[in-house]
């Protein structure tokens, strides 16, 4: 997992784009942070070779391609499984059947988006400072 890539955020909400953006600046994080509108846009950019984000925050539900069908071409393509990039899902409910779905796809986490700016801040830190304490097999010092 490279800690100094993008954050990618999967999400066709331009109202939470905002609010995603306003918390990154604002925790002072310098990956840089990318939005992508649907499924397929991210698709398109995880697969290219030059390509390897820190973090993938997606919402499930999107045109194109949904976070569920995203998550399984991930998986299923090694070259992008190779780079250990820690997949989430952040969206509006969790329903049973869409959390066991996701974990069946090996993601590393689903989240429930906060209904606050500071819960979706303190989230966010949470998640963050987690993956950049944990180690993973192509960046072992």
């Amino acid at each position: 997992m490279n800690k100094r890539g993008a954050f990618v955020i999967v999400e066709n909400d331009a109202d939470d784009q905002v609010f995603f953006a306003d918390v990154f600046r604002e925790l002072g994080y310098r990956n840089e942070v990318l939005f992508f509108n649907d499924g397929q846009e991210a698709l398109d950019y995880l697969t290219a070779k030059t390509s390897e984000p820190f973090i993938v925050f997606s919402d499930i539900n999107m045109p194109k391609l949904n976070g569920i069908e995203l998550r399984k071409q991930i998986h299923e393509n090694e070259d992008i499984r190779l780079k250990t990039i820690p997949y989430l899902f952040f969206t509006t409910s969790a329903e049973q059947e869409a959390v066991i779905d996701a974990y069946s796809k090996s993601i590393q986490g689903f989240f429930v988006k906060p209904s606050t700016y500071e819960g979706l801040k303190n989230t966010i830190k949470t998640i963050v400072e987690y993956w950049l304490l944990c180690e993973s097999p192509n960046y072992v010092k």
